[in-house]
């Protein structure tokens, strides 16, 4: 389905349709006020002698955060054709900063560009899925194992409060939050490994696996709660030093679970 254009600056509808439960002013299709016009700098009144603080805010990376928001959770729809304009007008901004965000979604994977039309929500097939899955734990397999050995307890009990956060969303079944806290979990593990460059290709890998997710409510969150409970039990293995168990918890992870 098109949505109207995405660079001629004109729209052929009315816009996307929202899915049912949702309004084109609803909370999940906004960014906040101080993001919305081209500029990317705000200015706060200053107090009587206080010199006036420069905020900065950066309307194409909001955007960005609204939308990878919007592809996790469903609003955007796979298969669905969206332009700049279109978005923009939903997100109260103009359609250069939307043009410019979904650019670095298609570097992404997560969109495609149909000339003359916008951009198409990628179809993830399961096969798409496994394959990313399966390269996650080429890299991240070996980097825990050798972590599992080396790392002392109180550092891993360190990241509890993350691994509690996934088992958090995960019960409230909010998507857009478990994968983010998901990520961050996982970051966290891998951080403790000291190369910033294997963080960052992990968390790009993570990123791609992550949307958009497919199923009803309740199985989408049946798989957040048992993927949330992988981390805590992930994380109780390795304070307590059981390699074979974290040995079988990374491996599984990646093939049956939501991170």
């Amino acid at each position: 389905m098109e949505h109207g254009s995405a660079y001629d600056g004109a729209t052929t509808s009315a816009g996307p349709q929202e899915p049912p439960g949702r309004t084109r002013t609803g909370h999940t299709s906004r960014v906040p006020e101080q993001a919305r016009g081209a500029g990317e700098h705000t200015y706060d009144a200053p107090e009587p002698g206080v010199r006036p603080a420069v905020r900065r805010h950066s309307v194409r990376g909001q955007i960005l955060d609204a939308l990878r928001t919007a592809l996790v959770s469903g609003e955007l729809v796979p298969g669905e054709v969206y332009s700049g304009p279109a978005l923009g007008e939903r997100f109260g901004v103009s359609a250069t900063p939307v043009r410019e965000a979904m650019q670095q979604l298609v570097l992404e994977g997560a969109v495609e560009v149909v000339p003359n039309r916008g951009f198409r929500v990628a179809e993830r097939t399961a096969r798409d899925l496994a394959e990313l899955a399966e390269v996650r734990a080429l890299l991240e397999v070996p980097v825990m194992l050798r972590l599992a050995r080396t790392v002392p307890a109180e550092r891993w009990a360190e990241l509890r409060p993350l691994a509690e956060a996934t088992v958090a969303a995960a019960a409230c079944g909010d998507l857009a939050a478990y994968a983010d806290r998901d990520r961050a979990f996982h970051g966290a593990l891998l951080g403790l490994c000291g190369n910033r460059r294997l963080v960052m290709v992990a968390d790009d890998l993570h990123r791609r696996a992550q949307w958009p997710l497919a199923g009803a409510p309740r199985e989408i969150r049946a798989a957040l709660v048992a993927d949330a409970a992988e981390h805590s039990a992930l994380l109780d293995a390795l304070i307590a030093g059981d390699l074979p168990v974290v040995r079988t918890l990374v491996r599984e992870h990646f093939t049956g679970g939501a991170g």
